[in-house]
């Protein structure tokens, strides 16, 4: 949160606003687009300059992840706990789907 503060002191002081959560949010849809671009050149799918190290793939998923953290922190949802129970439910319902799925073959 403290990279977020910076940029609101940031904006604060370039713009005379900082951003909203919707402006947060499409922050982060640029970040998974930037991604997708990244991920496709690596793939081959795609041209990119920066496909012949790592660096750039990994600056993207910590843009990411700061975006996610963030959108957490500004809607107050405790990230932690979501995962966790999220976690939990899929590999509920996943493991459920493979008893099926291993009965029927």
């Amino acid at each position: 949160m403290e990279i977020h503060a910076l940029y609101d002191k940031l904006n604060h002081a370039v713009r005379g606003r900082t951003w909203t959560r919707e402006e947060f949010m499409l922050g982060f849809v640029g970040d998974v687009g930037d991604l997708a671009k990244l991920v496709m050149a690596k793939e081959g799918a795609r041209p990119h300059p920066d496909t012949s190290t790592d660096a750039a793939l990994a600056h993207e998923l910590s843009d990411c992840l700061w975006s996610v953290l963030v959108l957490a922190h500004l809607f107050n949802i405790d990230l932690d706990r979501a995962f966790a129970q999220t976690m939990s439910q899929l590999e509920t319902s996943i493991k459920a789907d493979l008893l099926t799925a291993e009965a029927q073959a």
